[in-house]
């Protein structure tokens, strides 16, 4: 077997890899806003947000999350996998906003880092087109 052939065979094999793991954490991320965690409505009303709202926005996150974790897994259009790894640096970093240790962060930290693993494996986009392909 060519080195080349290795190479394109290991590059598929890690792509798939975090594809299922970024689909993972999207799908039980979304799951759980679909059913209002009350957990997270802190994550909400740290940023003005009513509780009543919280609750009402969270499903609303838990569709899209799930969207996410589809289109990831199924065909991961880069704006998409760009998207995850804001959406879950965001959600992580706002744990010590609202209040919860730092380390609730750290331990976070691959629900953004798969996605931008992923994303560069793809390649990053150089062109505002490519964000649009996979």
């Amino acid at each position: 077997m060519s080195e080349d052939l290795l190479f394109k065979r290991k590059h598929f094999t890690y792509e798939r890899i975090l594809r299922v793991g970024v689909c993972g954490t999207f799908f039980g991320h979304g799951l759980l806003a679909l059913m209002v965690n009350p957990k997270w409505i802190p994550l909400l009303t740290v940023y003005g947000f009513s509780v009543e709202t919280a609750c009402k926005l969270m499903p609303i996150i838990g569709v899209i999350d799930v969207v996410v974790a589809l289109i990831v897994l199924l065909y991961p259009l880069r704006i998409v996998i760009m998207w995850a790894a804001f959406w879950a640096f965001a959600t992580a970093i706002t744990r010590p906003i609202a209040g919860e240790s730092f380390i609730e962060f750290v331990e976070r930290s691959a629900n953004w880092a798969a996605p931008l693993a992923l994303l560069f494996i793809q390649g990053f986009p150089k062109k505002p087109k490519q964000w649009f392909s996979r």
